[in-house]
């Protein structure tokens, strides 16, 4: 297939457009390289892709609407998967606009493009983050989710909502998937794994919000991208049996689906630290702190929808995705 992804230099978006490409199929890549983090990480990324003769890269932000629309135009992707955003839950709090143009100006010239070029399916990223004052454990993709407590979350759920309408229009196939803390090597350096490790190996404090106490269901890497790419072999369908006095907030009559990416496994933050400092061989200073506002306390997917409808759950534990971070981060930072 010749498949087009957005943030393609990103933490998730490179190592799925790798996949693409070992098993054959065509990649353009769409990346604006932006500084929101270390752009020498992202062009390492890309260098792993650049090379592949099916691999196309394109430098472009996604609400650049024209460029956007002349790379659909002159490319013809079949499929389509848009990992481009404004990342972070804190940084929307601090740059709210940079959320505005991003993920909603720029995913509706995603979906004007899948529109406009016959696109058989649109696949692209949510969060868990869209569960906000959810409280009801695990978070389920047939869940009322309707009141997020950061910008980004309503982002995302803004996403699933002009989804649903292009697919109801125009007959688009579109799949949504909440991504639960993703973490793994060539990671995103303002996430904790990656950040707690340079401060622990610098011997400095590391920052432990919520003292601790709250619960994230870690999802490696490789288990995301197995996740996306099963979604993206197979279309969204429409519900024959959804019903408007009961209606499913995961499904419809349109060609339309949402799932959960995510561990099925919460792990509580202290867990997570002692997992590094045993992978590290070293003791972490710790200061602890309240829960941050946009945060929430527990995250817990439920994989249910993904186990029946891909045969897939996520499987990797957090010994084995930290070890695989450590040795990956210690590797490229030559220590």
């Amino acid at each position: 297939m010749r498949v087009l992804i957005t943030g393609s230099a990103g933490f998730i978006g490179s190592e799925l457009a790798l996949r693409l490409l070992e098993r054959g199929d065509e990649v353009i890549g769409i990346d604006a390289l932006d500084d929101y983090y270390d752009i020498s990480l992202k062009e390492a990324r890309l260098a792993r892709t650049l090379d592949h003769d099916s691999y196309t890269d394109v430098r472009a932000r996604i609400e650049d609407r024209e460029k956007v629309a002349e790379t659909f135009a002159k490319y013809k992707p079949q499929r389509v998967i848009n990992l481009a955003a404004q990342a972070g839950v804190r940084y929307s709090i601090e740059n709210p606009a940079a959320y505005v143009d991003s993920n909603l100006v720029g995913f509706g010239n995603i979906l004007e493009g899948c529109r406009h070029n016959n696109v058989e399916h649109l696949v692209y990223a949510s969060s868990s983050s869209v569960y906000g004052s959810n409280t009801k454990m695990p978070f389920s993709v047939h869940d009322n989710v309707n009141h997020p407590v950061s910008l980004y979350a309503a982002s995302k759920k803004a996403n699933e909502l002009m989804a649903h309408t292009y697919s109801h229009l125009y007959k688009i196939p579109t799949t949504g998937l909440r991504f639960f803390t993703v973490y793994g090597p060539w990671g995103r350096p303002d996430m904790a794994l990656f950040l707690f490790t340079k401060k622990i190996l610098a011997g400095e404090s590391i920052p432990v919000f919520n003292y601790g106490k709250h619960r994230r269901d870690f999802t490696y890497i490789d288990d995301i991208v197995e996740g996306v790419i099963r979604v993206l072999d197979k279309p969204a369908q429409a519900n024959p049996e959804w019903d408007s006095e009961k209606p499913d907030t995961a499904s419809s009559k349109a060609p339309y689906r949402l799932y959960n990416i995510g561990n099925n496994n919460p792990v509580e933050l202290m867990h997570y630290i002692e997992t590094l400092e045993n992978c590290l061989g070293k003791k972490a200073d710790m200061e602890m702190l309240p829960l941050q506002p946009g945060d929430v306390p527990d995250t817990y997917a439920n994989v249910e929808e993904l186990v029946n409808d891909m045969g897939y759950k996520p499987a990797t534990s957090v010994e084995d995705g930290v070890a695989k971070f450590v040795d990956w981060y210690k590797g490229y930072y030559k220590i």
